[in-house]
């Protein structure tokens, strides 16, 4: 259990650590609820969107933003067993990847893929990870409200690319709102 507390306070630190960057300037934060393969996630993130924009046309463009996570997996199968739960702390960096429109405002579509540490080896539902370290790679839409809320949808992948075997992979659902500064 001392393990776990010190793994939060030290992931805690690392995102405000980057927060204080001038680099990082953070300009969303987000917050995110979802589930899959028996496991309950919960998860913040920093944002800091970046000043590029390719492939415009029709008022539309590919632009992104680097997201800095810290979640919370609650599994409610661990070892397999039902009624048995295990916690992990997850910290995460992706760079994504959004087709939008020019104004930043309406319907978007993205993808990213990204890297992520966990402070266990997930164990859950018959699906044991191999790694503490996993890829975690995402598709989602979403729209963007003129009072700078947004809200959208992802499917989720995670598992580390057969670095290592088993290599069984957790899926998940997600719902993020997100508040730009």
């Amino acid at each position: 259990m001392a393990i776990r507390a010190l793994t939060m306070r030290f992931t805690v630190a690392s995102i405000a650590a980057a927060a204080s960057f001038p680099a990082l300037a953070v300009d969303s934060v987000s917050f995110e609820t979802g589930y899959g393969d028996h496991t309950r996630m919960v998860r913040v993130a920093i944002q800091s969107t970046w000043d590029k924009q390719w492939w415009k046309s029709n008022g539309t463009h590919v632009g992104g933003h680097w997201d800095l996570s810290l979640a919370h997996w609650r599994g409610s199968r661990a070892g397999d067993n039902r009624g048995h739960s295990q916690d992990i702390a997850v910290l995460g960096l992706t760079p994504v990847f959004r087709l939008q429109n020019n104004s930043l405002r309406g319907f978007y579509v993205e993808a990213g893929i990204g890297a992520y540490l966990l402070s266990d080896l997930y164990d859950n539902d018959g699906k044991r990870f191999s790694t503490a370290f996993q890829f975690g790679d995402h598709v989602g839409l979403g729209y963007f409200f003129s009072n700078d809320l947004e809200i959208g949808l992802r499917i989720q992948h995670f598992s580390n690319a057969s670095i290592k075997k088993p290599n069984p992979g957790v899926n998940f659902a997600i719902v993020q709102l997100r508040y730009a500064f």
